[in-house]
């Protein structure tokens, strides 16, 4: 197993020797065998080919457009906002054994993640029609929050969704994890264990979130003891890695913080326990945010 600290839970950008390429997540610099994640740049005209092999992908628009070709479909447009603090996404899933051609059709960029996976789900292309919006929380952990292969997605072990927290406002709040798979009655499941990844964005280049991330004593990790207990700063482009434990977010005042979540793991699931020092903390809530949805969601389904 590996030590983590606040030196490795983030990767900066710039650490690839692809220059499209923003920041990458390799599993074996995680310590982790399942996912993968590049955020990349491509000039209008430029394009970037990519076998699967026996991993599913999801390919999110982070802004301008592109086009892809591929075995499963082509889909000659796919994103429209500028930037993803000015509408929703198009993401784009495909099973294993799917080669691919991107193009992009103006200066673009985007995220993709893979996963070893089985099975031969179906190619779908999600529109911001088929974008689910949820406010969540409250008071100053009040977040918008984007899904689009969220939980029962007809994939085998991606979810992929986007969090923007106005400033001053928390998120991952209270604190929950995803370290073991258990069930409860009914096979309802309690807890699904989960490799996870933050990509972040901020509205303001300057801008920084602080998260911390820290495993309870029945975190497999600290039970082979190597606990984590780490406090980092993200900036623009960097990766906040969640191989376990508890991992809450803070936006500092006068900027809004985007995370782009991947998760992979025991289950297509987002289930996950509170840490229970702090689940009180949701019966407290007693008004909303007025800044979240950070943008017009109905507008932006249109476009």
């Amino acid at each position: 197993m590996k030590q983590y600290d606040s030196n490795n839970l983030v990767i900066h950008p710039g650490n690839s020797v692809d220059p499209d390429v923003i920041v990458e997540v390799q599993p074996e610099a995680a310590g982790w065998d399942t996912l993968w994640f590049q955020a990349r740049r491509a000039a209008a005209g430029r394009g970037w080919s990519f076998e699967t092999g026996e991993r599913e992908l999801a390919l999110v628009t982070l802004g301008g457009r592109l086009e892809v070709s591929s075995n499963r479909g082509h889909w000659p447009e796919v994103g429209r906002r500028s930037n993803v603090f000015a509408g929703l996404p198009h993401a784009l899933y495909l099973p294993p054994r799917s080669s691919l051609t991107v193009r992009a059709t103006t200066a673009c960029e985007f995220a993709v993640a893979c996963v070893p996976a089985q099975g031969d789900h179906p190619a779908c292309l999600v529109t911001p029609a088929d974008v689910n919006v949820e406010i969540r929380g409250g008071d100053h952990a009040t977040r918008h929050i984007n899904s689009m292969i969220p939980p029962g997605f007809p994939c085998a072990r991606l979810v992929v969704v986007e969090v923007y927290t106005p400033g001053g406002n928390w998120s991952s709040y209270p604190p929950h994890k995803h370290d073991r798979h258990q069930g409860g009655e009914g096979g309802k499941l309690l807890e699904a264990d989960l490799d996870e990844i933050y990509y972040y964005r901020f509205d303001r280049p300057e801008g920084y979130a602080l998260q911390r991330i820290y495993t309870g004593s029945d975190s497999p990790l600290a039970q082979a003891g190597f606990p984590i207990d780490a406090s980092v700063t993200a900036r623009e482009n960097d990766v906040v890695l969640i191989p376990e434990g508890y991992h809450p977010v803070s936006s500092p005042v006068g900027y809004t913080t985007y995370y782009l979540n991947v998760l992979t793991g025991s289950a297509q699931s987002l289930a996950a326990s509170d840490d229970p020092e702090y689940a009180w903390i949701k019966n407290s809530y007693r008004t909303r945010d007025t800044r979240v949805p950070v943008y017009d969601v109905m507008e932006a389904r249109k476009r």
